[in-house]
C-alpha cells in the first residue's frame, strides 16, 4: 500500500496513526536491534516504517610502510535489505531513504530497479548530508545536486523513462515519493520563504507528501502548514517528533538539526536532576505536542527513534491507545 493511501485513509477514518524511523545496523551487526525496536511498537499499529540511508565516509589506514591509504566505507550499509526483511517478516509498509549524496544517477536507477523488483513501493527522496568531515554538500560526479532532481528521476521511472534509453512502457515503476520539509528552515537556505520555494519544486517534480524535520514547537509546525498552503503546496504533512532524552541534547539537537528549542522545554530540561528526569519531560512534551497536532488534523505523527523506542512506546500508548 502506498503511504499517500495510508495517509488518506487515516484522514478519512479519523483514526490516530503514527509512523517511525529506524537506523540500519552498523556493519557487522545483525538485525536483532531492528527487530526488538519494531516488536516494541507493533502492538500500537504503526502506519509504516522508514529506514535511513547513510552515505560513504573516508577511512584512513596506515600501511606497514608508513604511508596512509584512503578507503571509502559505509558504516551503516544495507538499507534495501533491511527494508525487504522488515516487509517480509512483519507485512508492514517500509520507506527506504534514497539520497543523492554518494551516488550517480545510474547508481540511483539501479537501486530503484531493485526496490521495484522487491515490491517496495514507497520512497523518501532526500539530497542527504555532506560527507562526514566536510562542511558543504558536494554532489557526486554524475549525480544530483538537489532533491527535486532526484524526485524527477523517480517520477520518470514511474512513466517508464530510464536514463539514456527510449521510454520502456512494458513496465513502469509505481513509487510513492515523500520528501523532507523544514518547519524552521533548512540550515543552508538563505531564508524561510526561499526554503519553502525549494520544497514546492520537489512537490511540483512529483512528490506526494512531506515528512518534516524535528520540531518541538506546535506553533511553528502550524505556521509551516499554513505557509505551504499559501504558496500552493497541498501535499499532506507528517510532523516529525523526537522525544527529548538527555541534557546534552540541549546543544546537540540545535547543532545537528538546526532546530530552535522552545524556552519552556529548555527550562524544564535544565531543571531536571538527571537524564531519567529528562526522559520523563520528553514523554510529557511528546504527549502534549502530539495531542495538539492530532487535534489540528495532522493525519500521522512521525517519530525519529534512532532505534530507541521506550519513550515513543509511552507516548503512542497515551495518544493512540488510551484516547
Amino acid at each position: 500500500m502506498k503511504v499517500i493511501d495510508i495517509i488518506n485513509e487515516a484522514k478519512e477514518s479519523g483514526k490516530k496513526r503514527f509512523s517511525f524511523e529506524l537506523l540500519p545496523p552498523l556493519k557487522g551487526d545483525g538485525l536483532h536491534s531492528i527487530f526488538d525496536a519494531i516488536d516494541s511498537l507493533m502492538p500500537y499499529n504503526p502506519a509504516f516504517i522508514n529506514v535511513t540511508t547513510h552515505r560513504e565516509e573516508m577511512k584512513y589506514v596506515e600501511r606497514p610502510d608508513g604511508l596512509i591509504e584512503k578507503h571509502v566505507v559505509r558504516r551503516r550499509p544495507g538499507t534495501t535489505g533491511v527494508c525487504a526483511r522488515i516487509k517480509q517478516k512483519y507485512g508492514i509498509e517500509v520507506v527506504p531513504h534514497v539520497i543523492c549524496g554518494g551516488q550517480t544517477k545510474y547508481d540511483i536507477e539501479d537501486l530503484l530497479i531493485d526496490l521495484d523488483f522487491l515490491s517496495i513501493k514507497n520512497i523518501l527522496a532526500l539530497r542527504g548530508d555532506a560527507m562526514p568531515g566536510t562542511h558543504r554538500f558536494t554532489p557526486t560526479v554524475g549525480g544530483h545536486s538537489h532533491a527535486d532532481a532526484l524526485v524527477r528521476q523517480i517520477s520518470d521511472m514511474n512513466k517508464g523513462i530510464f536514463l539514456d534509453a527510449e521510454p520502456n512502457t512494458s513496465h513502469c515503476s509505481d513509487f510513492c515519493i515523500g520528501v523532507a520539509g523544514y518547519p524552521e528552515k533548512h540550515a543552508e537556505s538563505p531564508n524561510y520563504l526561499t526554503d519553502l520555494g525549494y520544497l514546492k519544486q520537489k512537490i511540483d517534480a512529483g512528490a506526494e507528501y512531506i515528512a518534516t524535520q524535528i520540531s518541538y514547537s506546535t506553533e511553528k509546525l502550524l505556521r509551516f502548514r499554513d505557509k505551504c498552503t499559501q504558496i500552493g503546496i497541498n501535499a499532506p504533512i507528517l510532523p516529525g517528533l523526537k522525544p527529548f532524552a538527555t541534557k546534552a541534547q540541549l546543544t546537540v539537537l540545535p547543532q545537528t538539526f538546526a532546530v530552535d528549542l522552545p524556552q519552556l522545554l529548555v527550562d524544564k530540561v535544565q531543571a531536571c536532576k538527571d537524564n531519567d528526569d529528562v526522559k520523563k519531560v520528553g514523554i510529557e512534551w511528546g504527549i502534549k505536542q502530539g495531542e495538539e497536532l492530532l487535534r489540528e488534523g495532522f493525519p500521522i505523527l512521525h517519530f525519529y527513534t534512532m532505534t530507541r523506542t521506550q519513550q515513543v512506546q509511552e507516548i503512542v500508548r497515551e495518544l493512540i491507545i488510551n484516547n
